[in-house]
């Protein structure tokens, strides 16, 4: 027997329908059958009674009813069947004759008598008290002069009849049991098709849970199920990215936690047992500490932005920024550091004079494009410079940053954005710097989108663009 599962329900069902079905159909058919044989033979019956009465009331209309007892023999002999018994009865539902001489005198009450002393011809099916055997009798009037004066009753057996329908009920059951089998058959293997590649799914998943992620389903498989073989393998390398992803994160957060902390701790141990030449040896110490601990302060407030975003709990202060100032201050900011390389920044508004006011968060967006700026400025080669650029048309504001530095590859072009990814997972960050601006600007209703190429890499920030009349953001 099988187990509960769904090889047995799609089994079940199929079966149970076609079961169904085949009862319905069966029925029907032999009900029809049944139903065929027995008005056969009614109609030939009742066709001879009609056509038998119907002669004698039209050359025995002018005898007498008296004299009807001896016309008894003459009218059994005209008016009997060949596959029937004909009896003829009185009103009262005595047999006064029969062709088989038997019962005579025998009172009879069925329907089909009741019905013919009306002046109707009426059908009956039913036992034979006599030899017990099923028959159906058709009894029509004999009228003189519009009155009944006695019954003809014909009685036939359906004994062979009811033998062929039941020899035609034994062969359709067969038949059913063969369509039952067959079905039975097509829906193992339907459900096997459906079982088998479910049972190999399955196994996988509790590989891949058990920590096996190199472990592969084939996508062989047709329709619905090769989709969920495939979204399963898909989630698999996800995950294999995701965690690869997290390993380099942690080594690379690792390294970039242990060196300010390498730096604090021995400056401070240095500073404690007094090994310092003099004041301005102390004072570089300090200088060095307090650099290295703005730098982790950086690190704990980047961590602190990414679990924000991913709990979806970073709020944003909607103001009216004037952004092309916003870009001079970040410009200003890291002109000292830029310098420092040989870098310039070139500034250009497109002549705009008046403020050009946003809605936005004026502290996040600084984060953001002072983010895109330190990394032009990181990343441009020496003695160039990084263009940066505002325009605006009718909806958005557009900020474009420019450096002619280290083009990006075009595998990593697309994933740079990523939580976690870095193009070189050994060098300083986080990976989480590109993922949370591209985060806030979302928030902002704007988009983010990197180009690199041979010239340098460019970074176009669009920001939603309020004008007069229009809707104020919240």
């Amino acid at each position: 027997m099988m187990r509960k599962g769904i090889k047995r329900l799609v089994v079940s069902h199929y079966v149970l329908v076609v079961l169904l079905t085949l009862i319905l159909a069966e029925s029907v058919f032999l009900y029809s059958v049944r139903t065929f044989y027995y008005n056969s033979i009614a109609s030939n019956l009742s066709n001879h009674a009609q056509v038998s009465a119907s002669f004698y009331n039209k050359f025995h209309n002018n005898l007498n009813v008296l004299m009807f007892d001896s016309q008894l023999p003459e009218v059994v002999e005209s008016f009997a069947h060949d596959n029937a018994e004909l009896q003829i009865i009185n009103n009262q539902g005595t047999v006064l004759a029969s062709t088989s001489g038997f019962a005579v005198h025998e009172l009879i009450k069925t329907k089909d008598v009741k019905t013919a002393a009306q002046g109707g011809t009426s059908r009956w099916i039913g036992t034979n008290a006599t030899t017990g055997e099923r028959v159906m009798a058709i009894s029509t009037p004999l009228e003189w002069n519009g009155q009944p004066i006695a019954l003809l009753r014909y009685v036939t057996s359906l004994e062979e009849v009811d033998r062929a329908i039941s020899n035609l009920a034994n062969i359709a059951l067969l038949v059913g049991l063969i369509i039952l089998a067959t079905v039975s058959l097509i829906s193992l293997g339907l459900a096997n098709s459906i079982v088998k590649p479910i049972n190999r799914i399955t196994a996988a998943s509790a590989m891949m849970a058990k920590g096996r992620l190199d472990t592969r389903v084939d996508e062989g498989f047709r329709y619905e199920l090769g989709d969920l073989a495939k979204t399963l393998n898909y989630m698999a390398q996800e995950i294999v990215k995701s965690d690869q992803l997290k390993s380099d994160f942690i080594s690379s957060i690792s390294h970039e936690l242990r060196t300010p902390l390498t730096s604090i701790k021995g400056w401070s141990e240095t500073i404690l047992l007094g090994n310092m030449q003099d004041k301005e040896e102390t004072r570089m110490g300090l200088k060095v500490i307090s650099k290295e601990t703005d730098r982790l302060v950086g690190l704990v407030e980047e961590l602190l932005d990414f679990s924000r975003l991913e709990q979806k709990q970073l709020a944003l202060d909607i103001r009216q920024v004037d952004l092309p100032q916003l870009l001079n201050e970040v410009v200003l900011q890291l002109a000292a550091k830029a310098k420092t390389k040989g870098i310039s920044f070139l500034y250009d508004q497109q002549g705009a004079k008046e403020p050009i006011m946003i809605p936005g968060d004026e502290n996040r967006l600084k984060q953001v494009f002072l983010n895109i700026a330190d990394n032009a400025v990181k990343f441009a080669r020496q003695d160039t410079t990084i263009d940066v650029r505002v325009t605006e048309d009718s909806d958005f504001l557009s900020v474009s940053i420019h450096d002619e530095g280290i083009t990006i590859p075009q595998v990593h072009l697309s994933r740079v954005t990523e939580k976690f990814y870095q193009v070189n997972p050994q060098g300083e960050g986080t990976g989480l710097g590109l993922a949370i601006c591209t985060e806030i600007i979302e928030l902002h209703s704007g988009t983010l989108t990197i180009n690199s190429n041979e010239l340098g890499t460019e970074v176009i920030v669009l920001l939603p663009l309020e004008r007069p009349g229009k809707e104020e953001c919240i």
